[in-house]
């Protein structure tokens, strides 16, 4: 059956007259969206198809939009407006790092100059990248996952080109995935007019994103060192970073997430706050994405997730699917229907692809790195036999 969202309501203020004031306008989702990956997609509300022995959604969910997928099936669990275009903030950052990491070996070095740090926008979180000093792009995609700094992704840009061109190599990278709510703007996700992504089309590029071992490991971590000054004649200094994921560091007075993997989180003026996490428990691998909770508060994006998770993991197997996450455009498939398997940027040779041998996740327990059963999460992206692919402003963290 399909249930009626679930939203709770807060009271409204007075209003100076000894009544409450009226509250105002929520706005509404569109009430025709993309159909991409089943038509209950593109249908405003709550969409779930829940079998008998199946648990309730969560009650105290307030994002404008959010999704609950099986990362390796691709099958859509249950969905909130999930084709509803908003501001991304920075988990547009999860679609500039999967269109770019194949193409800068991570061992490259590169001095910053100041035509580099050009358009980053004023109040943007940092890593504390420096002109005139030497990164490596293995230091800097450290810079971008943990702090979200956009100083590191103007650095990269400007290593691939130049910002114009990340841009448009972006786009094009979203069309080809088929997340066709995407419009990219600015490459680090930072509040520009009309960019605007969507709670699949994240899910969609996350998924995607697992499946190079860069990104894996680089959305994993929970801290690292980034260099630092470097004065003449004496070591370079090094300082640490944190992950600002809070439920896989457990900042803020939130308790880390079991079998938390990733990926990435935003908050921007116009997004509020967003997120797309990755987690996994016994053989079950998960995504979930929210955006834009209406309660408020630092730590309400990662409260939702959460409670999306642990309904997803207990409604495994009792939930009848009401759409899924749709294989790229190029997505080669076999006589008999299946995808050719594939190793996009896997150094390792973890077998990623339909083909592949399960992998198991990165999780974070009690604040500190833990890892599940010995291995890096690994997402074997499949699809079912016979398919194809169908047709301001600040940054804050």
């Amino acid at each position: 059956m399909l249930v009626a969202p679930a939203h709770s309501a807060p009271t409204p203020p007075a209003d100076g007259k000894g009544g409450p004031a009226k509250a105002p306008a929520a706005p509404a989702p569109p009430a025709s969206m993309s159909t991409v990956g089943g038509s209950l997609l593109g249908q405003p509300g709550t969409q779930v198809n829940l079998l008998p022995g199946a648990p309730a959604l969560p009650t105290t969910l307030t994002g404008r939009s959010w999704i609950v997928a099986d990362a390796e099936s691709g099958e859509v669990l249950a969905a909130y407006n999930a084709h509803w275009r908003l501001p991304p903030a920075s988990t547009m950052k999860m679609l500039f790092a999967d269109t770019l990491l194949p193409g800068l070996p991570k061992e490259q070095v590169h001095k910053v100059t100041d035509q580099d740090m050009d358009g980053v926008g004023p109040g943007s979180s940092l890593v504390g990248v420096k002109e005139d000093h030497e990164y490596s792009v293995h230091d800097l995609w450290l810079g971008v996952f943990l702090r979200s700094g956009n100083d590191a992704v103007h650095v990269l840009s400007a290593m691939n080109g130049g910002v114009e061109k990340t841009v448009k190599d972006m786009q094009a990278h979203a069309e080809e995935l088929q997340a066709l709510d995407t419009h990219v703007v600015s490459p680090d996700g930072y509040d520009a007019p009309e960019q605007v992504s969507s709670a699949y089309d994240l899910t969609l590029i996350a998924r995607s994103g697992l499946q190079k071992q860069d990104f894996r490991e680089y959305c994993g971590t929970a801290s690292a060192k980034f260099p630092g000054l470097q004065e003449p004649g004496k070591p370079r200094d090094y300082f640490e970073i944190q992950n600002t994921n809070r439920l896989m560091t457990g900042a803020g007075g939130i308790s880390p997430y079991k079998g938390i993997a990733g990926v990435k989180n935003g908050n921007t003026t116009m997004a509020g706050s967003t997120f797309t996490g990755a987690a996994q428990q016994g053989s079950r691998k998960l995504l979930v994405t929210v955006m834009n909770p209406g309660a408020g508060g630092a730590n309400s994006v990662y409260e939702e997730t959460a409670a999306l998770f642990d309904w997803g993991f207990a409604a495994a197997g009792k939930v009848k699917p009401v759409g899924e996450l749709v294989p790229p455009k190029s997505a080669d498939t076999s006589p008999h229907g299946s995808p050719a398997q594939s190793h996009e940027n896997n150094a390792s040779g973890d077998g990623l692809g339909p083909a592949g041998g399960v992998g198991t996740a990165l999780g974070v327990a009690g604040g500190a790195l833990a890892v599940l059963a010995g291995g890096a999460f690994v997402v074997n992206r499949r699809w079912p036999r016979g398919r194809r692919s169908r047709g301001h402003d600040e940054e804050l963290v």
